[in-house]
């Protein structure tokens, strides 16, 4: 048997894996660099965080993979090189990672990788009559698992797409897994550059899990920064938001779009929420002369009221509910004081209650979806739910 075949084998069987998990969002911001202890599998999974990090993209780093992403025209030979730059980087960062926390990298099990999204296209939104769900993450797992020497899982989302989904979200699976509980409702929010959720009843039955991307987080807010003010990536602590006014009739014609009245579950990205689709409301909207904190504050409202309308509209009724939150959007005091606001008799937490940095959650998660694909003798049934296929995502690259 080939040697890193038997390995793998070794591995699936331990009974605790070392797992680093990768994430790296569309805010684009740099790696996160989760370190995980895994133990068991399903609903028996048991997981610990032992070391996160993140490792920030240098400036012409960044700006090279901004010229690639969530655009339908592109120089198909840069898109080429990053594939491959972006594996190199990302392998350079976890040694760099290892090196910090004085692990060696043969004491790694496992990288899971997520990759970097450079375009998102679920049908509803490409709208091509004959062609599929499609989504592209680039960052060559190959040349992870070769500079690194460790066996990689990449290519989540393709699995997803393959089997009938769009390919997002894909927290569902680490969500029931990790943070299921008979005890209450709960609510698993998101909010990174794209706010999505995670629906768990206190029933624990996998057939009623819930799972769906809302609409922008962080990323109209964060290209709007970036456009306008060059010595910034994003709007720090909500600063400038907070010094303007949201403008009710920006507002409404942001909301305005078709996406908002299509049923959940379903997806998105920067391909539609972008400074194009805020340049094309400003002139609807006959405001294309705000102020620039004028703007930020009615992009704040904009990501607060979708996040209020999807929490209204499918959970309104429910008792014992409790919301758990995660990612960037977290920092950003002006669009959490909006959402709790909404809903002054709901408990919002951090993660950080259910035992995991929620910077660091969606690494985590990913960690957990690869070792759902070594070790899980079956995969965990989420019936015949739309978006949720009941499969095992990642392909395996051996150094």
């Amino acid at each position: 048997m080939n040697k890193s075949l038997s390995k793998l084998s070794q591995i699936a069987s331990r009974k605790e894996r070392k797992i680093i998990g990768l994430m790296s969002g569309t805010s684009m911001d740099g790696l996160d660099i989760a370190l995980c202890s895994c133990k068991g599998s399903g609903t028996t999974t048991e997981v610990k965080l032992l070391h996160f990090e993140t490792i920030g993209y240098h400036d012409n780093f960044r700006s090279d993979i901004k010229s690639i992403f969530a655009k339908r025209e592109v120089d198909l030979q840069q898109v080429c090189l990053l594939h491959e730059l972006i594996g190199i980087k990302h392998a350079e960062m976890i040694l760099s990672a290892l090196e910090k926390w004085d692990i060696k990298p043969e004491e790694i099990d496992l990288i899971a990788s997520h990759g970097q999204t450079i375009f998102h296209a679920p049908q509803r939104l490409h709208g091509l009559k004959g062609y599929p769900n499609a989504t592209l993450q680039i960052g060559d797992g190959d040349h992870i698992t070769v500079k690194t020497g460790i066996i990689t899982l990449c290519d989540f989302r393709q699995k997803h797409v393959a089997s009938g989904g769009e390919g997002a979200p894909l927290a569902v699976y680490g969500d029931y897994i990790l943070f299921s509980q008979p005890t209450e409702n709960r609510i698993l929010l998101n909010i990174g550059g794209i706010s999505n959720l995670t629906y768990l009843p206190a029933d624990g039955n996998a057939h009623h899990v819930f799972s769906t991307d809302i609409g922008p987080g962080n990323t109209l807010m964060d290209q709007y920064i970036q456009h306008h003010y060059p010595n910034l990536y994003f709007d720090k602590d909500g600063a400038i938001a907070k010094s303007g006014n949201t403008h009710e009739s920006l507002l409404k014609e942001l909301q305005n779009h078709p996406f908002f009245k299509i049923p959940f579950p379903k997806t998105t990205g920067p391909e539609l929420f972008n400074l194009s689709y805020l340049k094309n409301a400003q002139e609807q909207s006959n405001t294309v002369y705000l102020k620039s904190e004028d703007v930020l504050a009615t992009l704040c409202s904009f990501s607060a009221q979708a996040i209020i309308h999807a929490l209204e509209n499918n959970f309104k009724n429910l008792t014992n509910l409790h919301i758990y939150m995660s990612g960037g959007g977290i920092h950003h005091p002006l669009l959490i004081h909006q959402i709790n606001n909404a809903f002054p008799s709901i408990n919002f937490k951090t993660t950080d209650s259910l035992g995991i940095n929620p910077d660091a959650k969606e690494a985590v998660l990913f960690a957990i979806l690869a070792n759902e694909c070594v070790a899980a003798d079956e995969q965990i049934d989420f019936g015949p739910q739309h978006g949720v296929p009941s499969i095992s995502m990642g392909k395996i690259c051996i150094p």
